[in-house]
């Protein structure tokens, strides 16, 4: 039996830091902001909170492009600020997770400014520049993920480089060893300052083809698609290589003790589960985003765990996500109803969950006015709603003026919701959706079966997932009806028999059960069995 890391038992709080808490009025949130909120995460009950990039940046993607890696942003305070938010999470018991964005910089970057400042400069190697193509156009038909070509033409040295992202984001050179060395230098500064680990973006973008061959062209593409999405991205993402690298990265992490390397790929299951590694010596986390986008049904989400599970390599500990700041809200997705049942999916799935931040309060999807919109993907790509201003808008503290947020104008609106759904207000509230998340996770905590158990699916048919979650005799049923209408399961002798622990909510605690359960339309529940009862398992125990 092994022992289980605090990434394994823990539930991880992603943190948006413009829009989470403003300490000096000027609209945006910053470090000082999250160190006075810590005494509300700890009353939430998470392990660790994940914050999106604090480096230094001109914001073209707000803090996606950075231009100082071992710097903090003036916008969000000092390195100061910094050390002293990192001493009181640790002091209150939290870890601290950086978001590392290795794939590219700033074009204000030093070692971009050096690259492109001649053809034989030392640093022209760490990025990726080519000669125009034959007809004096761009080398390859390479597209960008924030819409257009990939490839922006330098007239100083008369060559393209290549961004994945915007024109103002040159990639990174991978294949260089120089560069590797100087970004595990990165890594080293801050773990050597104390944080716990990394989420790494873009991890499965970080070598591209060494040939530069024309992607070929999508046949699934379809009017209104992102644009990118017109080829097949063989040759810029997923490569081989790749893994090696990630190797690299997973070992200067493993030069300091406890701490946990993340990362972001959005991949299929069969394919993600690779970025384990070989013998686990890759990330310890790849994000698992499948919940994202999943049609919410019972039977097909059954089916995607039951995929999941059987993909994992022998000792690859899974994850959950059910929103970031890329990605449209669930309660916006799935409906305010269901985004309880998807809480308690979530925090009861075998693996280490993340919360992102306001999910907990169901913060929702805004509509983001034109005059509004901040974000440049949806500049760059109008009318297609792919922008993601709408889940980043800022935190819902209280019914004040700009929700609690901030004294003066906020960078992005305040939902109009604010007044009615807020932290301050769901404090009060008898089984509001911030006492739900609350509740679950101090059952985490004392429920070594749903941190760390094992987990067996059970038969069930129409809009009902149920599945047991086992740690030695303790054992947790999850039964979460996905649909409107009541729905009921009765089950043989001897195969049901225990008490309700919680239900979405909030109100049946301790009610007991003998052979019949029954859920009422977007309810959930758990249920402890009681001892004696038929059981096993499909997963061993992590500790």
């Amino acid at each position: 039996m092994q022992s289980a890391s605090w990434w394994q038992t823990g539930v991880i709080y992603q943190i948006y830091p413009r829009s989470f808490q403003d300490s000096n009025e000027d609209g945006v949130g910053d470090l000082r902001g999250i160190t006075r909120r810590l005494p509300y995460l700890c009353e939430l009950g998470i392990d660790a909170i994940w914050i999106s990039p604090i480096f230094a940046s001109p914001m073209a993607d707000f803090g996606y492009d950075i231009s100082d890696y071992t710097a903090i942003d003036p916008l969000f305070g000092s390195l100061d600020d910094f050390d002293a938010l990192l001493a009181a999470a640790h002091a209150a018991g939290l870890k601290v997770i950086l978001d590392l964005v290795p794939n590219h910089t700033s074009d204000q970057h030093s070692w971009f400014q050096e690259s492109r400042s001649s053809r034989q400069s030392d640093r022209r190697d760490w990025y990726i520049w080519r000669d125009p193509g034959a007809d004096g156009g761009p080398p390859n038909n390479w597209l960008s993920e924030f819409g257009g070509g990939a490839w922006q033409f330098d007239p100083t040295t008369a060559q393209y480089y290549y961004h994945a992202f915007l024109a103002a984001q040159p990639d990174l050179n991978w294949r260089n060893p120089e560069l590797r060395n100087a970004m595990y230098d990165v890594m080293r500064f801050w773990l050597r300052r104390g944080v716990d680990g990394f989420r790494v973006d873009g991890i499965w973008h970080l070598i591209k083809d060494d040939q530069f061959r024309d992607h070929p062209p999508n046949p699934q593409f379809r009017t209104g698609d992102p644009p990118h999405h017109a080829v097949v991205p063989l040759y810029t993402t997923d490569r081989p290589e790749v893994h090696g690298v990630i190797e690299e990265m997973r070992q200067v992490v493993d030069e300091f003790d406890d701490r946990v390397l993340i990362g972001e790929i959005y991949l299929p299951i069969e394919r993600l589960v690779a970025y384990y590694g070989r013998d686990l010596s890759g990330v310890h986390l790849p994000f698992n985003f499948s919940l994202l986008k999943a049609p919410w049904n019972a039977r097909h989400l059954a089916r995607l765990i039951d995929e999941y599970e059987d993909a994992l390599p022998a000792g690859g500990w899974p994850n959950w996500v059910l929103g970031n700041h890329d990605q449209p809200r669930i309660a916006s997705r799935v409906g305010l109803d269901q985004a309880r049942v998807a809480a308690m999916l979530l925090l009861t799935l075998r693996g280490t969950p993340t919360i992102y931040y306001g999910d907990e309060i169901g913060m929702e999807q805004v509509q983001i006015k034109p005059e509004d919109v901040r974000d440049r993907f949806e500049m760059n790509v109008p009318g297609q709603g792919l922008g993601r201003d709408g889940c980043r808008v800022p935190m819902q503290w209280d019914g004040s003026t700009y929700a609690g947020f901030s004294g003066t104008r906020p960078w992005l609106p305040v939902p109009e919701n604010f007044q009615v759904q807020n932290i301050a207000e769901q404090h009060k509230q008898a089984g509001s959706m911030l006492e739900l998340h609350r509740n679950l996770i101090e059952m985490r905590k004392r429920s070594r079966a749903l941190q760390c158990g094992s987990y067996r699916p059970l038969v069930a048919t129409g809009e009902l997932l149920l599945y047991v979650r086992q740690h030695g005799s303790e054992r947790v049923m999850v039964a979460l009806n996905l649909g409107p209408e009541p729905t009921a399961v009765t089950f043989p002798a001897g195969e049901l028999g225990g008490r309700i622990l919680l239900s979405s909510n909030c109100d049946r605690h301790d009610e007991e059960l003998a052979s019949e359960l029954v859920l009422r339309g977007h309810e959930g529940a758990l249920i402890e069995l009681f001892p004696g009862l038929k059981s096993g398992g499909v997963t061993s125990n992590l500790c």
